[in-house]
């Protein structure tokens, strides 16, 4: 893949000396210098050692970080390969034992509603709250291994109903309660769960939403359900047989604490796969995995610890909110909103920062698109002396939504674009509080991630676009599929391009700097004539103009189809007019990218079809639009707007 390499960009962030000194990375080298005897002077160095020497690396990680053993493992890895590696063979702990181990008084939980309902809940209440949780599911006949499943959005009680879960070794999975119901059963059913934990509404944007009878069609649906229970949170009401989650919780009231110890690959949570073409994919990731990626990333890479309050914009079914509770890890306060970000107005987080002091505030790109789009400028308009770091992930975040951040929120704010995936719940291209911000780049990869960029036939690449690749395990990589004994599916989602090698399905360039740009997914690369590009280039330059509010670009030359064309799908801001931009469109894409890469036609659509999830569905719109059958190409049952697709299967059929 070509693309044209800039010079060194702009540092919009540098860091400063005197706080990197205080900060939790520098704490790690300072205790590798006196324990280990090892000497790493800067984030790089640090880097190498973390994927030279990976079982020194994860070994000091757990270490330092106070990983809480039951059973102290033999080894810190059992083989280097992917798949199979072994981690920490021997060793038992408990995810929720991690979570829970801050300071009685400390705020734990600040939950927000859009309609105004608020909680908070210090480490003591949250304490009581999962014991009381633990004692009823043991009631409820849960044990290890068992699974239960949550409807429910991100408010305190998922959280509860969630460590509940974890502290008995039984396995969670959440959706969001705005998922339909094929949706849901496509993810719950396989699983074949035991309790199921359901809110009787929720509320969005304006409006409340009766969940209820979804809830009674779930439960025909996954004939392995044992128990339901409800939890009354936006409007009342009941569902024949189901136990109310607040009289379950006052029945045990006072319930021992307790934490079963399992092996560190015993299964945590499902997360799924976007599941645009057939079921979603079952993705299990282990206990002691997730507790020690997400205790690398909030500690190390974010620097966060009791004193920070937390926030990442999302809902139950993004991979977003487990790593958000995260943040208990930590030993921080997490801060859940439940609502639309755009209600009464594109502000709504921002007063939400200023109003709960928050100092880490995480969106998506997006919502900083659309916060640029609108004009907005929290910076001189809330109170956010708190905030020093705004993450951003879910797209490459654009060259003007860095600007946007650095100009209208502050300067003395860094920019942590990082990206990753559900397959690992985490990020392995991210920030550091001790690596500048670039302008149009994410900082620096992960510690612990081998990440780099590899051709067709399997070369690292160095400052050139190839093939994001991960050379060396992780503890967060999943830890099998689900239903999938032989462990054929997992292969062939990671390692058949490169036996032995994650290939994660991104376009990357790894900078001589250690810092890296995305360009968006491989599989969906506008191709033409031989010169190969990513989509997020793309995105950059047509969504900065103000009169495109959304864009789906779609290069149909694949699929054996030699003169295929390329589509520039354009949802117009209120207002505007396609004639009356497309000219200064063309000719900035021509300046831009190249003339190659100039559409061969702009159309106009109302909505772009997204996922569950969010993301733009580039890669089934492209088989739709080669010939491939709708019902073949994506479920709509995925879609967030299934309706969205409707133009783009007319097109086809008339073309």
């Amino acid at each position: 893949m070509t693309t044209d390499v800039a010079d060194t960009p702009e540092v919009l962030w540098r860091p400063d000396p005197e706080r990197v000194a205080a900060t939790r990375i520098q704490a790690f080298r300072d205790w590798l210098r006196a324990e280990r005897g090892l000497d790493v002077s800067g984030y790089d160095e640090l880097w190498r050692f973390s994927v030279e020497q990976l079982e020194e690396f994860w070994g000091a990680a757990a270490e330092f970080l106070g990983l809480r053993w039951h059973s102290v493992p033999s080894a810190v890895l059992a083989g280097d390969r992917m798949p199979g590696a072994r981690w920490f063979p021997g060793g038992t702990l408990n995810y929720t034992e991690h979570a829970l181990t801050g300071a009685d008084d400390d705020l734990a939980v600040i939950f927000r509603r859009e309609d105004g309902a608020a909680d908070r809940l210090t480490y003591r209440d949250l304490r009581e709250q999962v014991a009381a949780a633990r004692s009823a599911l043991v009631a409820l006949g849960v044990g290890k291994g068992d699974r239960v499943v949550a409807l429910a959005p991100n408010c305190p009680q998922t959280v509860v109903a969630f460590l509940a879960t974890a502290s008995l070794g039984a396995i969670w999975s959440s959706c969001s309660p705005d998922f339909g119901v094929r949706a849901i059963s496509d993810r719950f059913t396989q699983i074949e769960p035991k309790v199921l934990v359901a809110v009787d509404g929720y509320v969005y944007n304006g409006r409340s939403f009766d969940v209820r009878p979804t809830v009674g069609q779930l439960r025909v649906r996954i004939p392995s359900l044992t128990a339901t229970v409800l939890i009354d949170y936006a409007g009342g009401g009941t569902v024949a047989d189901a136990l109310s989650w607040d009289a379950l919780l006052a029945e045990h009231a006072g319930a021992e604490m307790a934490y079963e110890p399992v092996p560190f690959d015993h299964p945590l949570w499902v997360l799924y796969s976007s599941g645009t073409t057939g079921l979603p994919k079952g993705i299990v990731q282990g206990h002691g995995g997730i507790v020690l990626e997400h205790l690398k990333a909030t500690v190390l890479q974010m620097d966060l610890g009791p004193g920070d309050v937390f926030f990442w914009f999302t809902t139950t079914g993004w991979m977003m909110w487990n790593f958000l509770l995260g943040g208990l890890l930590a030993r921080s306060t997490i801060v859940l909103y439940d609502g639309s970000p755009g209600h009464p107005d594109l502000t709504a987080l921002w007063r939400l920062a200023a109003e709960e002091r928050i100092t880490y505030f995480g969106t998506s790109a997006p919502f900083i698109q659309s916060c640029l789009k609108a004009k907005l400028h929290p910076g001189a308009d809330f109170d956010l002396s708190a905030l020093r770091a705004v993450g951003s992930t879910g797209a490459p975040l654009s060259d003007d939504g860095f600007r946007w951040i650095a100009d209208e929120v502050g300067r003395s704010v860094q920019i942590c674009s990082v990206s990753g995936g559900t397959d690992l719940c985490a990020a392995f291209v991210a920030a550091a509080p001790d690596v500048p911000v670039w302008l149009g780049e994410l900082s620096c990869r992960a510690l612990g991630a081998a990440v780099t960029a590899f051709d067709e036939a399997g070369r690292e690449l160095v400052d050139e676009v190839g093939e994001l690749v991960v050379t060396r395990p992780m503890p967060s990589m999943p830890v099998f599929f689900w239903n999938d004994d032989d462990g054929s599916r997992l292969r062939e989602a990671y390692f058949d391009t490169y036996p032995g090698v994650w290939r994660h399905g991104d376009w990357i360039r790894i900078t001589p700097r250690g810092s890296a740009v995305i360009y968006g997914r491989s599989d969906s690369t506008l191709n033409r004539g031989g010169v190969r590009m990513g989509t997020a280039e793309f995105y950059r330059i047509v969504e900065g103009f103000d009169e495109i509010a959304d864009s789906l670009v779609i290069d149909t030359t694949r699929a054996g189809n030699t003169e295929g064309e390329l589509l520039c799908f354009v949802v117009m801001a209120p207002g505007a007019e396609l004639a009356e931009v497309e000219p200064e469109l063309r000719a900035e894409l021509r300046r831009g990218l190249s003339p190659r890469h100039v559409p061969d036609r702009f159309v106009e659509v109302a909505e772009v079809p997204r996922t569950l999830n969010g993301k733009k569905c580039e890669v089934p719109v492209k088989k739709i639009l080669t010939g491939v059958a709708p019902e073949r190409a994506v479920s709509r049952d995925a879609l967030a707007n299934p309706a969205a697709l409707d133009p783009f299967v007319e097109l086809a059929r008339g073309s």
